[in-house]
């Protein structure tokens, strides 16, 4: 069970861990080190575990968290697993279709949070890193 001195009580009662472990990382990582990786995370004691569709290795990452499951690690109650919207999905008729794809490349039954990853919508079928990189540099400048 996660400790409440690490976490911090949201309105519904429910307690986030303070600290998350991200898993984004560039086309250049291999897919199979997120799986590497979030073991080694859940391991050295985290248990925010921070993921969402446009970093791609939704699989990956369930594997992982799937496996410190079974070895006896943790149980699916002590994982916070945070997941996103990505920006072509903020049709409404689109959303509980991208969480259940999701779901379904993690196998998990649930995420504990799921937020919109970027407050703009795009259109559909926009998802490569280029585009989004280009539209945030250019939207910051």
């Amino acid at each position: 069970m996660i400790s409440k001195q690490q976490c911090v009580k949201l309105n519904d009662g429910h307690f986030i861990p303070v600290l998350g472990f991200g898993t984004y990382a560039p086309d250049e990582v291999p897919k199979n080190m997120a799986t590497e990786v979030t073991k080694l995370a859940i391991d050295a004691g985290f248990r925010h575990i921070d993921s969402a569709y446009f970093y791609q290795n939704e699989e990956e990452v369930g594997l992982a968290i799937r496996s410190k499951i079974a070895d006896g690690t943790v149980k699916r109650e002590d994982i916070f697993y945070t997941s996103k919207l990505w920006c072509t999905f903020h049709q409404p008729e689109l959303v509980q279709r991208s969480l259940k794809s999701s779901l379904k490349k993690l196998q998990l039954d649930y995420v504990d949070l799921y937020l919109i990853h970027f407050p703009v919508s795009m259109k559909v079928g926009n998802v490569h890193h280029q585009l989004y990189l280009t539209f945030f540099i250019i939207s910051c400048t």
